[in-house]
């Protein structure tokens, strides 16, 4: 699922606007940050720590993956820890039976950041281009 798609706050005829999503400031940070995110992919694949790293963008305190961007430090709005496949499957976010169709969904982590975004709502995986 490519970011675009959980923003969809545009009203088709008929609907009442929805209230601003607050995707639209981490897609404003990631615009930020994408480079920086890049670099941390390619050392976790060069390093050979994974060959699948996944980026956890968040507004909560969590111990998910190691803190590479701070919002607090940065003046923005979303922090980002980086993480790997490896470790959501070891933490359980990922069931091991469901590996296979993660991979199958997971796009070319040198053209696309894996972002796993955590909201109140919920969590859900995202990509995010370069």
């Amino acid at each position: 699922m490519d970011i675009e798609e959980l923003l969809g706050n545009t009203p088709t005829d008929g609907e009442k606007p929805k209230t601003e999503s607050p995707l639209l400031s981490l897609k404003k940070d990631l615009e930020l940050y994408k480079e920086s995110i890049k670099e941390v992919a390619i050392e976790i694949m060069v390093e050979g720590l994974s060959a699948y790293p996944i980026f956890v963008a968040h507004q909560l305190d969590i111990t998910l993956g190691e803190l590479i961007l701070d919002r607090n430090d940065l003046g923005t709005s979303w922090s980002i820890h980086a993480s790997t496949l490896e470790e959501f499957i070891e933490r359980g976010i990922v069931k091991n039976t469901k590996k296979e169709a993660f991979l199958k969904s997971y796009k070319d982590a040198s053209d696309f950041a894996c972002l796993f975004v955590v909201v109140p709502e919920g969590a859900n995986f995202v990509y995010f281009p370069y």
